[in-house]
């Protein structure tokens, strides 16, 4: 299991996606998991990922949070959570995302 969190410099939310990740993986019995992070500075670079606006969480390459679609914009990403708009989901939602994605053994 690969897992990338896609981030800007100026939306400081990406910190906090990286302990949920973090948190819920060691929650999972995958603490030796590793989490990438890449700093995306242009629009092209953004462009070339599937980003959506930072932080986008990847899990083997694919969106944990799938939106509308990827985007170029540098920009801060919101996630809907107990019906509020919030820089994070929740970390039972990215627990849930990511035992269902974890290789079954």
């Amino acid at each position: 299991m690969e897992i990338e969190i896609l981030h800007i410099d100026d939306c400081p939310n990406w910190r906090k996606a990286g302990r949920l990740v973090t948190q819920a993986l060691e929650e999972l019995g995958a603490g030796d998991v590793p989490v990438r992070f890449t700093l995306l500075s242009t629009p092209e670079q953004a462009a070339a990922v599937p980003f959506a606006g930072s932080p986008t969480i990847l899990v083997d390459g694919v969106d944990a949070f799938p939106s509308e679609g990827a985007t170029a914009e540098l920009a801060c990403r919101v996630f809907r959570v107990d019906g509020r708009f919030v820089g994070t989901p929740s970390l039972s939602d990215v627990r849930r995302v990511l035992a269902e994605r974890m290789p079954r053994q």
